[in-house]
């Protein structure tokens, strides 16, 4: 996926500042794919060149003017094709653990001081992923009365990052478990052989 079918997106909803598109971007996609504001500006420069948005100046009174982006036909043409086209397998980086695949020199106390670093990250997004949740997740699948399609595919989202995120602790604690039996004597051979 593109920033710019993501900003398509936004604006097939209604017509937004960069700004605002910041804060789409923060308040509702942010926690699975974060932009920042120069990345917007230069997006949405690059879709007016294309011709998939407009550009109009907003003016205020009191405060400076503001340039507002509109989606065209073909920004609308382009977000549905994108939409309706499979997507690739992502991209998975994880710089832990390329950590943990070069640690055996460590000692068992520094590689599970590491997990405990990224478990109480990773247990504070858990957190902020409940906080999220508009309707609770265990409530029977289908679309409850006054739930919006829209509302109910975020929540498929919101219950992806919950169990990512739940799978993701439970793996470290695994993992934790096992440090803690790691025995130390081959990790002196291993400091051994490197030298």
């Amino acid at each position: 996926m593109s920033l710019a079918h993501a900003i398509l997106g936004w604006l097939h909803k209604e017509p937004m500042s960069g700004y605002d598109l910041k804060k789409q971007f923060d308040q509702g996609i942010g926690y699975f794919w974060p932009a920042d504001q120069m990345q917007i500006y230069r997006t949405l420069e690059r879709l007016v060149e294309q011709g998939k948005v407009v550009v109009h100046e907003e003016i205020q009174h009191e405060r400076p003017n503001r340039k507002i982006y509109t989606v065209t036909d073909t920004g609308r043409e382009e977000l549905r094709h994108w939409l309706t086209s499979p997507q690739s397998l992502p991209i998975f980086r994880d710089p832990l653990l390329i950590q943990l695949f070069f640690a055996a020199p460590l000692s068992n106390a520094e590689i599970i001081h590491l997990l405990e670093q990224q478990h109480a990250a990773h247990s504070e997004r858990l957190a902020s992923y409940q906080q999220m949740v508009h309707f609770p997740l265990d409530a029977p699948v289908g679309t409850p009365e006054g739930v919006s399609r829209r509302q109910m595919l975020r929540r498929q989202i919101q219950e992806y990052g919950l169990l990512r995120e739940q799978t993701y602790l439970g793996w470290l604690e695994q993992t934790i478990e096992a440090v803690h039996h790691l025995p130390e004597d081959e990790r002196n051979k291993t400091n051994q052989e490197r030298l």
